[in-house]
């Protein structure tokens, strides 16, 4: 029903244009292009969670790898999106074709699904698994801008939430998918890897037919060069402040797997139960991503950005309360961290969205989020070593303090520039 009334004012539009008619009622349909990004996200997820899910199983047991080489490759599959972002974003405005390049991102991952098949060594993988996470970057940024574009600056929140949550639905499926199928396949890796290999080529063939580009209208230039476009991002008002927030923020924040070890421990829980923690905290973000989004639009972006990180600061306290083994008490961390996504995923782009030139869209938001992820890369780093030399609780000690400081400082100066 969304799609076919999202393209049904498509059409009567024309199909690039760049927001929705003044007319449209207040309960007004998603846009077409949002729901079919986010068939497409979901689709997707599905594909990229079945490998993740299976990847550690088929490296270490399957093929014999080392803990310290499938560590490096690992690292490798996280963190090989960040340059990716930026030339996704600049290529898409440079163009303006951003669901051409999205399409180039969605198919490149979807190729490297078979090229799993082929390889067997530690360099060949490696090679496989940095061409799907170049494809997951250039993707991101003129996604998110189409999400962006497609609609007006007073539903941005909306728009995200509902594309957060589709693809969080896929997150949900695709561990589950892959579980079925080696259930019923009896360690059949390849057949995991065929499975999600359809799943994401169903995701591009649902770009191609239902995606629509959107146009800036004329530009009165030619966008710019890197290092001018840069310059000009730089000079956007409210751009730096937000990606210094994003830096700010995300380097005092644990990564998710630290926190599922954390809990692992608490709980005594069982290796096989393992691959349930983030299931749980996926359900969590797919539950909260709409309402939070629709929130954000009402109060302010800026508003809910915080408190997802206040939640957070709640879920590193309950993991350092005596609760003992409590199940409850590991439900609402899990909880929490949805929402902390939930509350900051999309609505940190929802935010910046409505700061950016047209021609200068995606470009603005890989930058944020690249921002973002450096800064949480380095989160990374910070609480494995405070985890080495202060152990487990000592390191979360830490960082629960920071965040608690950062949020002090943070919504101090917000409150100032608002008054």
């Amino acid at each position: 029903m969304y799609l076919s009334a999202g393209r049904t004012a498509d059409t009567a539009t024309g199909v690039r244009r760049t927001r929705p008619p003044r007319n449209a009622g207040v309960r007004r349909a998603v846009a077409g292009n949002v729901i079919a990004l986010g068939g497409v996200s979901l689709l997707t997820d599905v594909s990229a969670e079945m490998v993740t899910a299976v990847l550690p199983l088929y490296l270490v047991v399957g093929l014999g790898m080392s803990p310290l080489a499938f560590g490096a490759l690992d690292g490798l599959y996280q963190g090989a999106t960040v340059l990716s972002r930026l030339a996704g974003g600049h290529l898409a405005d440079r163009a303006q074709r951003r669901k051409l390049v999205a399409g180039t991102g969605y198919a490149l991952s979807a190729g490297c699904k078979l090229a799993l098949l082929a390889a067997t060594t530690p360099w060949a993988i490696g090679t496989v698994l940095a061409a799907d996470r170049t494809g997951k970057g250039l993707r991101t940024a003129p996604r998110d801008a189409l999400i962006s574009l497609s609609c007006s600056a007073e539903e941005q929140g909306r728009a995200f939430g509902v594309h957060r949550a589709m693809d969080t639905a896929g997150a949900l499926m695709g561990p589950l998918a892959a579980f079925a199928v080696l259930w019923a396949a009896r360690d059949g890796y390849d057949a995991v890897f065929v499975v999600s290999f359809c799943a994401a080529a169903l995701g591009v063939l649902l770009l191609v037919l239902f995606v629509r580009d959107v146009s800036t209208g004329p530009c009165p230039h030619r966008t710019p060069r890197p290092r001018k476009a840069l310059g000009s991002l730089a000079r956007t008002r409210g751009l730096p402040r937000l990606c210094l927030l994003a830096a700010l923020l995300g380097t005092v924040t644990v990564s998710d797997s630290f926190l599922y070890l954390l809990l692992q421990r608490r709980l005594d829980l069982p290796a096989p139960y393992f691959p349930l923690l983030p299931v749980g905290a996926a359900a969590g973000f797919l539950l909260l991503a709409v309402p939070l989004g629709r929130l954000a639009d009402r109060v302010g972006r800026p508003r809910v950005f915080l408190a997802g990180h206040g939640a957070l600061l709640v879920a590193y306290l309950l993991l350092l309360a005596p609760w003992g083994g409590g199940l409850v008490a590991a439900g609402c961390v899990l909880l929490l961290l949805g929402a902390f996504y939930a509350a900051t995923d999309g609505v940190l782009m929802a935010a910046a969205g409505p700061l950016l030139p047209g021609h200068l869209k995606a470009s603005g938001l890989a930058l944020v989020q690249t921002a973002g992820a450096l800064s949480r890369f380095g989160g990374s780093l910070l609480f494995g070593a405070g985890w080495m030399y202060l152990g487990p609780d000592g390191a979360l000690t830490v960082a629960a303090a920071a965040l608690a400081l950062a949020l002090t400082g943070v919504a101090a100066f917000h409150r100032r520039s608002r008054a």
